[in-house]
């Protein structure tokens, strides 16, 4: 106990616990409920990684991204996906300038600091292939030059998993950009009482003015330079590499996850303890967040994908299988 009293004081975490908390106040203005996402969603912006949000209409997918990135004062763009958007009007294009007798470019909607992208399976492969570069390295190459993005730079993507008239499917390069995959439940019957009781006869309306930025992206950036010197010990850095590699070995899995993957459970445990007000990684870090890192990383064997077998069943067994260090 006083070893863990003396490692927890070397570093201080009061800022990044109370601009949680801060953001946290703001979004319960409006949303009732919805707290799994939200924590993920904070993980997700203070490890500098995009999140893949999944789920039915009307359970404030959206209005969740959108509320967050309204707390933080920083650049803001929305993106709605649809078959005929082309990668010009995600990216941004050169158009000749008669005065000047030259191109310009003209930046696209991608150019911000948060990116909503809503239904982004309704845009078709040519449009998604715009997304990998600047998802992976904050950069944008067009014409011969390349543009960096200004940090922070993220992207919050929502899908609907039952309609899938009229969508593509994620190429798997994609998906594997995205840190998380958030699969968003319905409300339980006491929170959608509150969502009845907010909205009967105009009663508490919900506005999204409700919501300030209580965080400058200035301090986000600090706060994610602070998650990055968390401190991670040898034994846990082999137990995540022993989690993804069982993904690549295992006889029901057809693809397993990548590298990419164990940096993300990483750095995603890390913000998980700092959030717990630790400077340090515990095993219960890594298996809090290992489910939503890999879920839309592996694809199951065909055989147990007929058995109705999810990723998220099938990576809880594989955990359970692995001995946790000590």
């Amino acid at each position: 106990m006083e070893d863990n009293q003396l490692f927890e004081t070397r570093t201080d975490l009061s800022n990044l616990e109370q601009a949680v908390r801060r953001i946290k106040t703001e979004l319960a203005k409006v949303i009732v409920g919805q707290e799994e996402m939200i924590d993920l969603l904070l993980i997700a912006i203070l490890t500098n990684g995009h999140t893949l949000i999944e789920g039915v209409p009307g359970i404030a997918k959206t209005l969740v991204a959108k509320l967050l990135a309204k707390s933080i004062n920083a650049d803001f763009s929305r993106i709605q996906f649809t078959p005929d958007l082309m990668p010009s009007d995600v990216i941004g294009t050169s158009i000749y300038n008669m005065g000047k007798e030259e191109f310009q470019f003209k930046k696209g909607p991608i150019f911000s600091n948060l990116v909503l992208i809503d239904e982004i399976n309704r845009a078709p492969a040519k449009t998604q292939s715009a997304l990998f570069e600047v998802m992976e390295e904050r950069q944008i190459s067009i014409d011969g030059t390349t543009y960096q993005l200004q940090p922070p730079f993220l992207v919050f993507a929502t899908q609907n998993p039952i309609e899938h008239e009229g969508t593509y499917r994620l190429p798997e390069a994609q998906l594997d950009r995205f840190l998380f995959k958030i699969n968003v439940a319905y409300p339980s019957v006491e929170e959608e009482e509150q969502i009845l009781d907010r909205h009967d006869n105009g009663k508490n309306e919900l506005h999204a003015d409700a919501v300030t930025p209580v965080l400058q992206a200035s301090e986000l950036l600090a706060l994610q330079k602070q998650i990055v010197n968390i401190t991670i010990e040898p034994g846990l850095k082999k137990y995540i590499a022993h989690i993804v590699s069982t993904t690549r070995n295992h006889r029901d899995i057809y693809l397993g996850a990548s590298p990419r993957a164990s940096i993300h459970i990483m750095n995603a445990a890390k913000a998980v303890a700092a959030i717990a007000g630790r400077d340090f990684v515990t095993p219960s870090d890594i298996k809090e967040i290992t489910n939503p890192v890999l879920c839309h990383r592996i694809i199951l064997s065909p055989e147990k994908e007929m058995e109705g077998i999810r990723p998220e069943d099938m990576i809880n067994m594989l955990i359970q299988g692995i001995e946790v260090p000590r």
